[in-house]
């Protein structure tokens, strides 16, 4: 296979394997931590392992960075009085754009959505009883208030005297939006399958599915191996299951994904000496992220998008990690914030130079997928042999499946 100097040129095609359909974990292990893993060390051999064994495989320099997201019950299912069903799929807020504050929302608030049966609904309102945990009945309404390319923006609305928060009701209607390549309904395992152990921060309709692999055991592990645990966020998007559909990346759109990364942690990433590694594909882009936002600060470009093919861009400053991390603070300091929020595109392809990222955890992604491209940067065309190994091997495939921890150097 051979790569384009230019990742805007590369095929997605030369990211394609066979992966069949039994080897697609339709549930996870009973045990999450007794998953396979598989390891490909710095010097890129490979071994199998259990993934309970994490802590004796990262050196004690090691820190690991999870992303703290919590999945929301994104589905939300409506009848029309005519008994259409209408199904509600939550993107991402719009009105207010907080996360935090939509969720705090206690009267209404406006959601970007994707509509199943939409020619069913053009107009008009619909309506939900939704019966809380405590017995209550509550009226959910929701009514179209404009497009946006094949999303809709919905206006969702109740009575404000009930005290209850747009959080809250969801929990109470709404389901865990599980990866349509399951091909299943969502069951009620998934309530607590998809969501992992440290997972607090609302906002995904995704699980950053590396991390569902890790128990409060495993993690009480590390923590006695005296390797340090930090969170970022980063609101998964429904965008992470879209296929790439164009032949060369280039002509691919990436879906744009809210982070937030504490002042704390951009201090500590300026001056540790330790081995960052990241706990999934979620992690890795807002961490990498976090660099070229600091070389757009730098250079007077920053307007809260770090835009898709930045981190390749011929004018991009050459500054080294202390430099944009330098950047990202003064900017902080300036704004009188202690948390930096953004949205970014970031796209990882063969080309990339990873900045702040030395080891991943993830899992076995699909086919011919973006995060496929992003584990090629960071272990190079060895990863066909890793997925042939694992495809021998009896490794499950993709969110419910097992694990692989990449080390660099």
């Amino acid at each position: 296979m051979t790569i384009s100097r230019n990742p805007q040129e590369i095929s997605i095609s030369d990211f394609n394997y066979p992966l069949p359909d039994e080897l697609i974990a339709k549930h996870p292990l009973a045990e999450r931590d007794r998953c396979k893993l598989l390891v490909r060390d710095c010097d890129g051999a490979v071994s199998d392992h259990v993934f309970n064994e994490l802590p004796s495989l990262l050196s004690s320099d090691s820190m690991l960075v999870y992303n703290n997201t919590r999945v929301i019950n994104a589905r939300l299912h409506f009848r029309k009085a005519s008994g259409a069903s209408i199904e509600i799929f939550c993107l991402e807020p719009w009105l207010p754009a907080d996360y935090e504050q939509c969720f705090a929302s206690r009267h209404e608030c406006t959601w970007k959505c994707l509509v199943g049966n939409s020619k069913r609904w053009k107009e008009g309102e619909l309506t939900h009883i939704v019966t809380m945990p405590d017995g209550r009945e509550i009226v959910l309404s929701a009514t179209r208030d404009g497009f946006m390319g094949n999303a809709s923006l919905v206006k969702f609305s109740w009575d404000e005297s009930a005290g209850l928060t747009f959080s809250e009701i969801i929990s109470a209607l709404g389901e865990i939006p599980i990866p349509p390549y399951l091909n299943r309904d969502s069951e009620a395992s998934d309530a607590s399958d998809y969501q992992t152990v440290y997972s607090h921060i609302e906002g995904s309709v995704a699980a950053p599915t590396a991390g569902l692999h890790f128990t409060p055991e495993l993690l009480a592990s590390i923590d006695e191996a005296g390797i340090p645990r930090r969170e970022v966020t980063l609101h998964v998007g429904a965008g992470t299951f879209q296929p790439v559909k164009a032949e060369q990346i280039g002509d691919h759109e990436m879906h744009s994904e809210f982070i937030t990364v504490t002042r704390e942690l951009i201090d500590e990433l300026r001056t540790t000496d330790r081995q960052i590694v990241a706990v999934g594909t979620t992690s890795v882009r807002t961490l990498e992220s976090l660099y070229h936002i600091g070389c757009m600060i730098h250079d007077g470009q920053w307007e809260g998008e770090l835009p898709q093919w930045y981190a390749y861009s011929p004018t991009h400053p050459a500054l080294s990690l202390r430099e944009a991390l330098d950047a990202v603070a003064r900017f902080l300091d300036e704004s009188g914030e202690d948390i930096l929020m953004a949205r970014t595109k970031i796209i990882i392809a063969p080309g990339y130079t990873y900045r702040i990222v030395r080891g991943m955890i993830t899992n076995f992604h699909q086919p011919q997928s973006t995060l496929l491209l992003l584990v090629s940067a960071f272990i190079g065309d060895g990863w066909r042999a890793i997925y042939d190994h694992a495809l021998s091997s009896g490794y499950r495939f993709l969110s419910y499946g097992d694990a692989c921890l990449f080390l660099g150097k």
